[in-house]
């Protein structure tokens, strides 16, 4: 069995959507193959030297499901910048965006689709370079958290003033990169507009955000189950 996460956007060890996922990954990590993280498991991620007590709860808690079953985390457009550090300490695998597995599903983030959005799509060049990367990360950390928290209200802002249909995948975006990775599921998140889909090339699974409940895909024996789980307020182990 497989469980697939998107979009989770943590930012307290408090919250429910921290508890739900502890909640989780101590009932599904006993029974699990892999579980795998679509991008945006943090709201912010702002380099692997990050000692918040978000930062450290979530490394004990990767690493000590990891010991259970395997784990692996995809980039999102708002934790970009999780490193090879953090999967050291935490002992997930970080996972190139798109990812193709052995069964031909392929495993995205999803922004890469968003191509209507243009002012996004320069953005997320930038951010993705590895130039932008290592200059911002040469910074204090006092620094790039100021910046994370400009760069979150401008994004916030941003996209109030943006079409609802810019910011969702594009159709034959999607099928040229089905096509080129010969490719017949798709599963992503980034939309937060959860859903399966049956498109001319194959199904594509939405993964939803952790809002007002959570989301996951269960895949089992070749079948595949968008569940939406309540959120608590206190780790059930």
């Amino acid at each position: 069995m497989r469980l697939y996460l998107s979009d989770l956007h943590l930012e307290d060890v408090r919250s429910p959507q921290f508890q739900t996922l502890a909640s989780v990954l101590a009932r599904e990590s006993r029974r699990c193959e892999g579980i795998y993280f679509l991008g945006d498991l943090l709201e912010v991620w702002v380099g692997d030297d990050d000692d918040d007590e978000l930062a450290c709860a979530l490394i004990e808690l990767l690493s000590e499901t990891a010991q259970r079953c395997n784990l692996f985390v995809m980039h999102g457009n708002r934790d970009f910048l999780l490193g090879d550090t953090f999967a050291g300490a935490t002992g997930v695998r970080l996972l190139k965006d798109p990812y193709l597995t052995s069964d031909g599903t392929l495993l995205s983030h999803g922004d890469a689709f968003c191509i209507e959005d243009i002012d996004y799509q320069a953005t997320r060049i930038v951010l993705r370079s590895e130039a932008w990367q290592r200059q911002i990360l040469e910074q204090p950390l006092d620094a790039r958290r100021q910046l994370a928290a400009s760069m979150r209200a401008s994004s916030r802002e941003a996209n109030e003033n943006k079409a609802a249909n810019i910011m969702d995948v594009c159709a034959s975006e999607v099928s040229r990169v089905m096509m080129e990775q010969q490719a017949t599921r798709l599963i992503h998140g980034h939309t937060h507009r959860p859903g399966v889909h049956q498109e001319p090339w194959g199904r594509r699974y939405v993964l939803g955000a952790w809002e007002r409940c959570g989301w996951l895909l269960r895949e089992q024996n070749g079948s595949f189950q968008l569940e939406c789980l309540p959120l608590v307020d206190r780790c059930e182990t």
